[in-house]
Parts: C-alpha cells; sequence; structure tokens
C-alpha cells in the first residue's frame, strides 16, 4: 500500500525514524544496516513495507529496494516474523543474508540472535531457489576457485585415495571452512577417508 515514504527527517534512532511528510509523521521501524545508511541531511526517502496485524499497523522503512525485498522473503518463511527478520538484517547486510542462503550457509544465518539451526535449515530450504532464481545467481558461480583445494585433492590422489570419495570429504572441508590452508585440508580428509 505504502512503497515508500520521503519528506523530512525529524528523528533517527538506531532502530527507527520518524519522517515528518506533508506535516504527517511517519514512525517507521528500521535494521541497523538501514540506520548505517541514512544520511544526516533533512530531506530522505526511505522504501516501506507496511505490516498489517490485528493489534497494530507496522511500517518497515529501507535504504534500498534489495533490503526490503530481502525482508519480504524473510517474513514468508515459517517462524521468522518482521522482527526476526528486522534483526537478521541488522547482523548481516543484505548482500550477506543472499550469498549465505543461495550457498547453503546454515552457520552464517544461525549467526544471527534468536536464530536456531532448524529456523536458519528452513531459512535456506525455503528461499534458495527464490534467490537464485530473482537474483540470477548461477550456483556454479558460488564455490570459488580453490587452489588450496586442488592441491589437496591431487595430494589425496597420489596418496591413493578414490577421487570421488576424496571429492565429496574435502568439498564438505572447504564448505564449512573456505579459508584452510592446503596441510589442513589434506589432514582433516584423512581422518574422514
Amino acid at each position: 500500500m505504502i512503497t515508500h515514504i520521503e519528506g523530512k527527517l525529524v528523528e533517527k534512532n538506531p532502530t527507527d525514524v520518524v519522517i515528518d511528510c506533508n506535516g504527517v509523521g511517519y514512525f517507521i521501524n528500521i535494521s541497523l544496516h538501514t540506520f548505517s545508511q541514512i544520511p544526516d541531511r533533512e530531506n530522505l526517502r526511505l522504501y516501506t513495507y507496511l505490516q498489517v496485524r490485528e493489534d497494530a499497523h507496522s511500517l518497515f522503512g529501507f535504504s534500498s529496494k534489495v533490503e526490503r525485498e530481502i525482508f519480504k522473503l524473510l517474513i514468508s518463511v515459517s517462524g521468522i516474523g518482521a522482527n526476526t527478520a528486522r534483526t537478521m538484517l541488522s547482523s548481516l547486510t543484505p548482500e550477506q543474508i543472499k550469498d549465505g542462503i543461495a550457498s547453503e550457509n546454515v552457520a552464517l544465518i544461525q549467526s544471527v540472535k534468536g536464530i536456531g539451526a532448524k529456523t536458519a535449515q528452513r531459512v535456506i530450504l525455503d528461499l534458495k531457489d527464490k534467490v537464485l532464481k530473482v537474483y540470477g545467481i548461477d550456483e556454479l558461480s558460488l564455490i570459488p576457485n580453490n587452489t588450496n583445494k586442488d592441491e589437496a585433492l591431487s595430494a589425496l590422489e597420489v596418496l591413493g585415495f578414490n577421487k570421488k570419495q576424496s571429492e565429496k570429504v574435502v568439498d564438505a572441508i572447504v564448505k564449512f571452512e573456505p579459508e584452510a590452508q592446503v596441510e589442513q585440508i589434506i589432514k582433516e580428509a584423512l581422518k574422514k577417508l
């Protein structure tokens, strides 16, 4: 119903702002990400989402359309309410959330206060296909070229381990710890092979 509000910034707090639009003051809930993006000048435009519930009508404001879209995706997940979605956008940038969902990074999503393992998995399960489709992310581009991974794989092959089995184990290690050194990957893989 209300897609954006533009007006004079009257009050600015880490969790909310008040914007005067032609004599009407709008109280808008914001994330810390939006708070950090808001310039300290008088005129301001925020993209908004109006949540209508039995007991309240709440406006949520975002510095960009992308952040608003991520918010809408998050609240579409069972168990994620508007305040939880706002907390997620306060802890992580919209890009981090988008990339975390696309690359199935449960640990990243779970790092947000109040998000448990099951909720993080549900977010990824429910939103991965939507995020990949909406943002045109190619699944292959999510796995960066990892020379450490390649070196570890060739070392394991030289040691006589099955290539397919080694790839599975090494992929799991690199997914859990992308910055792992060659020696570390090989040591972890040897424990699991």
